[in-house]
């Protein structure tokens, strides 16, 4: 069986509702800084949303916004509303961790357990979410999260090998895979592809490509051909010295690159600045 067969086969779409992701109003500061200003976004079920914009314009911030990541910064504050299928994932009383295990995120380098297998790396993101799970649902979850990774007919043969042993690529879906494991309904993708080769790069977006409509995806990129490759909406952030981080344009990725409404937009994504 080809590993496009076995992605097929294994990984089918679920049968569960998607879930999509929204920002209503969304501002961010660290101290007296303010860095995002009222960005409203609405990230469709099963579709990937790509951010793009200049370095410093607050792509980054804005995705760790989304998983609550922005306030493990001790000054990090915020304003506005991030909703998860309707749900405010801020509101009093709801867990970081809870948050964390339903939006998931991907790195811009990975960082696996180097010493830990490549299944107990996988299997890790479960006991990190608080998820307890008898050994044969464990095995189950391990092999499915490597299948949609794209990577279990590289692997299957040695999972109990060091999960630092693997090459770069195969690392960063290793990444992904732990991610999948605790089945979330929002994968984030901070530059997944940045550190990687070519060949690397086209297995990541080959991933994200199976893995489009079984989940909503968010990535943050600086190469506008991957946008243009792996999304099906695109958000442009801007900034500058003296202004905090907007949404300056969001639509259809084809739209955005090919029929701009903003006259910034057809600058940055024809190259003409960033």
């Amino acid at each position: 069986m080809t590993q496009m067969e076995e992605l097929t086969t294994v990984a089918s779409p679920p049968a569960t509702r998607l879930v999509g992701l929204e920002t209503r109003d969304l501002s961010a500061w660290f101290g007296d800084h303010k860095v995002l200003d009222r960005v409203s976004l609405t990230m469709a079920p099963g579709e990937v949303t790509a951010l793009i914009g200049p370095s410093g314009c607050g792509k980054s911030t804005y995705l760790r916004i989304l998983n609550r990541m922005h306030e493990m910064v001790k000054t990090a504050k915020l304003a506005g509303q991030v909703l998860l299928d309707g749900g405010d994932v801020y509101a009093p009383g709801r867990r970081p961790a809870d948050v964390r295990a339903r939006v998931g995120m991907v790195f811009q380098r990975p960082n696996p357990f180097p010493a830990m297998s490549i299944y107990d790396n996988v299997a890790s993101g479960l006991k990190l979410a608080g998820i307890k799970v008898a050994k044969a649902r464990r095995d189950e979850l391990v092999e499915t999260s490597l299948i949609k990774a794209g990577l279990w007919t590289e692997v299957r043969s040695r999972l109990r090998s060091p999960g630092g042993a693997l090459s770069g690529g195969q690392q960063q879906r290793l990444c992904i895979a732990r991610s999948l494991a605790v089945e979330p309904d929002v994968l984030l993708m901070d530059e997944p592809c940045s550190a990687l080769d070519p060949t690397s790069t086209r297995r990541v977006e080959e991933t994200i490509a199976e893995l489009r409509g079984r989940l909503t995806i968010v990535i943050v990129t600086h190469n506008m051909q991957q946008a243009a490759r792996v999304s099906q909406k695109c958000a442009f952030f801007l900034a500058s010295h003296d202004t905090p981080g907007k949404v300056v344009e969001f639509g259809p990725t084809q739209q955005v690159f090919e029929d701009p409404r903003d006259a910034r937009t057809a600058d940055y994504v024809h190259g003409r600045f960033g």
